[in-house]
């Protein structure tokens, strides 16, 4: 009723072809599965390492309705005055007399002007001032005040 489809014994369907031997032919195919275990690995170090790459000195900072300033080109300089008086610059610790000499030093060094006031709540506002005014007097004009998000607004509301 019909051809057969299975080959005869006298033609080539018996043996096998060159290409379907012992040696597959190369997959053209990128198997992106591995690449995307490594993504998702490096992903998962950076998480965990972001929150260390922040300043250490511990402070209470107080609670503003301030948004978050753009993250910056450079390592951010930051200046921080703990509740005990100490004036920290990075992660190490400088006098009050010589914060001027430190800061025109770190200055002359960095592109950017830009520098980060950490203060805890309980210091006084006139020393805040005065270690705005040292980093005004050594060059750094664009001065921002690190706060926490989520305190309170002018209007009465808690955010």
């Amino acid at each position: 009723m019909g051809a057969s489809m299975s080959p005869r014994k006298g033609s080539q369907g018996g043996r096998r072809s060159r290409r379907h031997g012992r040696h597959p032919a190369a997959m053209s195919e990128i198997n992106v599965t591995p690449f995307v275990d490594v993504m998702l690995v490096l992903l998962i170090i950076f998480m965990v390492a972001a929150p260390l790459l922040t300043a250490g000195v511990p402070v209470e900072l107080p609670r503003t309705a301030a948004q978050a300033l753009p993250a910056a080109q450079e390592t951010p300089l930051t200046i921080t005055l703990t509740a005990d008086g100490r004036i920290m610059l990075q992660n190490e610790q400088i006098a009050s007399d010589g914060l001027v000499a430190k800061l025109h030093a770190v200055m002359a060094e960095r592109e950017d002007d830009k520098v980060y006031l950490r203060a805890d709540g309980a210091i006084a506002y006139e020393r805040v001032v005065q270690v705005m005014g040292a980093l005004n007097g050594a060059g750094f004009r664009d001065i921002g005040l690190v706060t926490e998000t989520g305190g309170p607004t002018l209007d009465g509301r808690d955010e």
